[in-house]
């Protein structure tokens, strides 16, 4: 790729926000804590989390830096920044989820392989940039295209970023054409995150954003865009990220029984209190996020302060002091909505969380039942305990 340092040359990690915990230091994985996450709508860029499978690429020659498009199309083509540039802008408001958000809590019931992240493996961010249906239009495949002429059905990406995983090679991942085509389905070549220049940890200088889709999709560090016939066969598609049931073990698994997964499920956390709190007698404030895949929004946010016998409904927002509903036109469809309920705690309890979406699809109540080996997808009920009282843990 031109513009790109040799890997001696960019293995100088780039500076961070002090606060990220840090699960993983080689390669680089940190989420912000829980309470400075839902400090406002827009995630700080400083905040959001850091996901890689390798050393941070370096790309810091734009002049000579472009995408190659090629495979099933008629007409292959060399796609600089300022091709990308010139086409329509588009600011897209998304949250992007790592599929092993909440994967620590997963491990305590049995121990699963993966970076052990909390509840803050996620984060919402305004994506500007070109869409991918418009640059595809630049290689002649035009807009809401299943199959091209040559038999492309599929639309992979690949990444400057190289990884173990794939020997050395690069990372990369793919999405249906016909979804890659679909200008609604929002799918962007991003150049900015919060309507500042991508930084080196999110892509710089481009990177996919696929909004409803589990973050492994998103590829940051674009190389190029390959039109294929099937899937990608990479490692991460093919061997990773897959839904499995608690049965399959690392002895008995076959990868090839489950399709790769794409949207993330309906998922909500508490985000205003630790695992277990000592508090005073009174009122509490329980806040956190709830977001689900595919576009569809958030129909309602429960509240149990007694583990899930009685339940409460939380108010929901996206922008502050605006009630969120999920048909208004305003609301940010790809984005998460963050909710609030005042509760009296009067005594030692656990407090819950769930939510449900607008196809009416609702969080499993205990992770047991969703437990899988690579602990992806804890999507359970989220659970916090207070301690009324006590001064100390």
């Amino acid at each position: 790729m031109p513009g790109l340092r040799a890997p001696s040359e960019y293995s100088q990690e780039p500076p961070r926000h002090p606060s990220l915990v840090i699960n993983s230091k080689e390669p680089f994985n940190a989420e912000p804590l829980r309470t400075a996450l839902v400090s406002s709508y827009v995630t700080p860029v400083d905040l959001f989390y850091k996901r890689n499978h390798g050393p941070i690429p370096l790309v810091d020659d734009l002049d000579s830096y472009y995408v190659t498009i090629h495979g099933l199309i008629e007409s292959p083509k060399k796609i600089s920044m300022r091709d990308l540039w010139a086409l329509p802008k588009y600011n897209v408001t998304a949250t992007l989820q790592c599929a092993g958000n909440r994967r620590t809590a997963m491990s305590k019931v049995r121990k699963v392989r993966g970076v052990g992240w909390d509840i803050s493996a996620l984060g919402n961010a305004v994506w500007g940039g070109a869409k991918l249906a418009d640059v595809l239009e630049l290689v002649g495949v035009p807009k809401l295209t299943s199959v091209t002429r040559s038999g492309g059905k599929h639309v992979e990406f690949v990444s400057v970023d190289r990884c173990k995983e794939e020997n050395g090679g690069p990372y990369k991942a793919s999405i249906p054409l016909s979804q890659a085509t679909n200008p609604d389905a929002d799918v962007l070549l991003a150049y900015e995150m919060n309507g500042e220049t991508l930084n080196r940890d999110h892509g710089y200088p481009l990177r996919v954003v696929v909004p409803g889709v589990i973050g492994a999709r998103s590829v940051k560090w674009l190389d190029s865009i390959n039109v294929i016939s099937e899937e990608c066969q990479g490692f991460f598609m093919q061997k990773d990220y897959k839904m499995f049931p608690p049965t399959v073990n690392w002895d008995n698994i076959d990868w090839s029984t489950r399709k790769p997964q794409m949207d993330f499920p309906v998922q909500c956390a508490i985000c205003s209190l630790e695992d277990v709190n000592a508090i005073q007698p009174g009122k509490v404030k329980v806040s956190g996020y709830a977001t689900s895949g595919g576009g569809r929004g958030i129909e309602r946010v429960d509240i149990s302060i007694d583990g899930g016998k009685n339940w409460v409904e939380a108010s929901r927002y996206q922008k502050d002091g605006i009630p969120y509903d999920s048909s208004d036109i305003c609301s940010d469809k790809w984005a998460w909505v963050l909710f609030e309920a005042t509760v009296d705690i009067p005594h030692d309890t656990e407090i819950v969380a769930k939510a449900v979406d607008t196809a009416a699809n609702v969080q499993p109540e205990n992770v047991e039942t969703i437990w899988n080996l690579r602990g992806i997808l804890n999507t359970s009920w989220h659970r916090v305990q207070v301690r009324v009282g006590h001064s100390k843990m």
